[in-house]
């Protein structure tokens, strides 16, 4: 059963360094056939071309990439992470790969659908997005040398996608 309801996307509240870099979100893409989630810690949200907007990275060697690069929308779904067992879940999601086993089913977790796009149903917030824009961040293009350094040393290269936010669904 679905448990989530649509809102109106001016009253979130959502502290983004705390609920994408600490908290850590699900980004999930796919269809009625297939889905795949990842756990993500970098992102933003904001206003882009007079929209308000997700801005997401994904790697080049990510499964979901193939899912988010086939599909028109995907979500991101956040949970309470005053439980233990949530963080654990992500870090479940994180590293492992849903090329390797159906990691959404081994989790014990389900998939609800708005607008055909997929979130997890065990969050209790999910922002629906369409795909609005997505280019590759390659090392010509950082300003900052460290960064090449730091985060890229496997040059696994990440992906910016800008998704303007559809819905905003909470439980």
């Amino acid at each position: 059963m679905n448990s989530f309801k649509s809102e109106d996307i001016n009253n979130i509240s959502l502290n983004p360094f705390t609920k994408i870099g600490k908290d850590w979100f699900a980004l999930t893409a796919g269809d009625d056939k297939k889905v795949n989630t990842m756990t993500a810690a970098w992102g933003s949200v904001g206003v882009m071309w007079g929209k308000n907007v997700v801005f997401v990275v994904v790697r080049d060697s990510r499964y979901t990439k193939e899912f988010i690069d086939a599909c028109d929308t995907f979500s991101l779904t956040f949970f309470d992470m005053e439980n233990d067992d949530n963080r654990k879940l992500l870090q479940y999601l994180g590293r492992t790969s849903g090329r390797d086993e159906d990691k959404i089913a081994k989790a014990g977790l389900n998939v609800n659908y708005q607008d055909n796009t997929p979130y997890i149903a065990e969050g209790n917030m999910a922002l629906i997005c369409r795909k609005m824009y997505c280019g590759p961040m390659p090392a010509d293009c950082f300003t900052d040398s460290e960064i090449d350094a730091k985060w890229y040393a496997d040059k696994d290269y990440h992906n910016l996608y800008i998704g303007e936010i559809t819905d905003y669904l909470t439980k």
